[in-house]
């Protein structure tokens, strides 16, 4: 008889809390699991439990090999369940929240062919720039553009998440290249109020990181919308790299200020911990992180 299965026997017997009780649960005699756990005792060369007649105990060293038998036994178990969902046909509803940003670009692309290559998968994708609780609000996973610091969450990073200052060219030929971002203050800007910081743009300056509060004519609260009206030559906007990258490339825009930007976020798929992550999770999150290597490798940063 193995040790797996005797320290089974000796864990059922603990967590019943005697011998006939564990019995009638597990459906065996209580004379094989006496057995079981006489072996175990002999095998370890320690007594785990004090028997009466009348009531059972844990020795000492009992809660010791109880504690890590449970763990062992937990961990053989999710081993079990991982190996069977790597093989089993990822399907059912994938709930997902992400930044409307993402949802529209990058996203939305890979979630698109995600679908294409996982036929028996559904999903419900919510395009929201709040901060959404996954397990409150019940979503399988979200896509998360930050510093991430919630240590309740497992976070797979997907791509460095770049935020730039960019311009049409007749508009920075006319008001002047800035040097330093604190010439921005006096220069027109377009505000993005949907942002956590609004109209104060922070820089990196000799190593530490500064705020500039810019003004212009234009507010609104989408990057897309950003973008637009940099395009129609509003003022200088402040953006995700991705959103303007194309236009960047054909010259429609220019980058300026490239040296003080800051850049410690990235985009990150995050789901809660599960001791069993189900497949429809798994493939998902594993998709993304192939999918996004490879735009990378393309040269198609964020």
């Amino acid at each position: 008889m193995d040790t797996l299965t005797r320290m089974q026997a000796f864990v059922r017997v603990a967590e019943a809390g005697g011998f006939s009780a564990a019995a009638r649960r597990q459906g065996k005699s209580k004379a094989l699991l006496s057995k079981y756990v006489r072996e175990l005792e002999d095998e370890l060369g320690a007594r785990l439990l004090n028997r009466t007649t009348r009531q059972l105990s844990l020795t000492e060293a009992g809660q010791v090999y109880l504690r890590e038998a449970v763990d062992i036994l937990q961990r053989i178990d999710d081993l079990k369940s991982t190996v069977h969902d790597t093989h089993r046909e990822p399907r059912g509803l994938l709930r997902i929240a992400a930044p409307r940003t993402l949802g529209d670009g990058e996203i939305g692309q890979a979630i698109m062919e995600f679908l294409q290559k996982e036929p028996l998968i559904t999903v419900d994708v919510r395009l929201e720039d709040r901060f959404v609780d996954l397990v409150e609000e019940g979503f399988d996973v979200a896509i998360r553009v930050s510093e991430l610091t919630d240590s309740s969450l497992i976070a797979r990073t997907l791509a460095p998440f770049r935020i730039l200052v960019c311009v049409r060219p007749d508009v920075l030929a006319a008001s002047g290249r800035p040097m330093t971002p604190a010439e921005l203050a006096e220069m027109p800007c377009i505000v993005d109020t949907n942002a956590k910081v609004r109209a104060n743009w922070t820089f990196k300056v000799d190593g530490e990181r500064r705020t500039v509060t810019v003004r212009g004519r234009v507010e609104v609260n989408s990057p897309r919308a950003v973008r637009a009206a940099a395009l129609a030559g509003l003022g200088f906007a402040k953006v995700p790299y991705m959103t303007v990258r194309e236009d960047i490339a054909a010259g429609r825009l220019v980058a300026v200020l490239e040296e003080f930007e800051v850049g410690a976020s990235a985009i990150h798929v995050v789901y809660p911990h599960r001791r069993h992550l189900s497949g429809k999770v798994r493939a998902f999150v594993d998709f993304l992180v192939a999918w996004f290597e490879k735009a990378q490798r393309a040269g198609r940063t964020c």
